[in-house]
């Protein structure tokens, strides 16, 4: 029997031009289509159709179906599109690093923030970011919104720079930086069977007989739920799907206060015995211990704190 050679690798030693083309894809991957990145990457259609065409020809591999079902990542594209998010974080990170060695700052920095934080009016991000606009015009600031769970991992594996997150367990790998804090309270929607109750007569258990909606990942959402010993009826992934779900009177659950009052004020949503029934949690900036930060990313952090200083004096002098 024949035993065939073992297949040569395709790709051999990567270009410039395959990290342009990587950084194309990545754009196509992320839009969810060719024609939707068509202006986040400011060329034709058809030019990052032929990108797409030399790369899967580069790497000999399908990284993505189009045609009349619309447009989708193969499992080998979808592989590719981790790694390539890897490959462009450790090239950004290179070339921050490479600016920190000539005392200048520039490049790209990735932030995450977890939903629904500009509504709260103890977070003072949008000033931080402008204090470190005028401090690093050169660096072009690129904001994600994510879960907790994605924004740990994202800055762990270098995707992210820096992530703000609520706190709810620490990791030895990340530098924690406390920020600001939130009140979260238990609402229902209007046809809900709580809607009438007397605040009076309502307390965790009583209310933990009705058909809860949660946060889908480990979070202080997930923490005091389990800690109740609650079960989630139904299961959100950001807060909009969470309000979603109270809004349909089918379900009770937690949102942060700031967020629920636009609903609490259209006559849509109540709060519940919300004396009572809610937790407070703090939102920390995270960045990792090692490799030490970029020095844009140090100066975020540094501007983070300082806007966030008198917030942190004021919850402490509250508590």
């Amino acid at each position: 029997m024949q035993v065939k050679p073992p297949r040569r690798a395709v790709l051999g030693a990567l270009s410039d031009a395959d990290i342009r083309l990587l950084r194309v894809f990545r754009a196509v991957a992320d839009c969810g289509g060719m024609a939707a990145a068509e202006l986040e990457l400011n060329i034709a259609t058809s030019t990052i159709s032929r990108h797409i065409k030399d790369l899967e020809t580069r790497l000999g591999l399908t990284l993505c179906r189009r045609g009349r079902g619309g447009f989708a990542l193969t499992p080998e594209g979808e592989r590719v599109h981790a790694e390539t998010l890897r490959l462009l974080a450790a090239t950004d990170a290179f070339r921050a690093s490479i600016d920190d060695l000539h005392q200048r700052m520039g490049g790209e920095l990735h932030v995450a923030l977890f939903d629904k934080t500009a509504s709260n009016p103890a977070a003072q991000i949008a000033q931080a970011l402008a204090a470190f606009r005028a401090q690093a015009s050169d660096v072009h600031l690129n904001l994600h919104v994510g879960t907790l769970s994605a924004i740990e991992r994202g800055v762990m594996d270098g995707q992210f720079q820096l992530g703000i997150i609520p706190e709810h367990r620490r990791s030895q790998s990340l530098r924690y930086d406390e920020l600001f804090g939130e009140t979260m309270r238990l609402y229902c929607g209007v046809t809900h069977p709580l809607w009438g109750a007397d605040d009076a007569t309502l307390d965790w258990t009583s209310v933990g007989a009705h058909a809860f909606a949660g946060l889908g990942y480990h979070s202080p959402n997930m923490e005091v739920v389990h800690a109740r010993g609650w079960k989630r009826a139904a299961t959100g992934f950001d807060q909009e799907a969470v309000a979603t779900l109270i809004l349909s009177g089918a379900f009770i659950g937690f949102l942060p206060d700031h967020y629920a009052a636009a609903f609490v004020q259209s006559g849509r949503m109540r709060a519940l015995a919300p004396e009572r029934l809610g937790y407070d949690c703090v939102f920390s900036a995270i960045t990792r211990r090692s490799p030490a930060p970029s020095r844009a990313t140090a100066l975020l952090r540094a501007c983070l704190v300082q806007a966030h200083a008198g917030v942190r004096g004021s919850d402490a002098a509250a508590a």
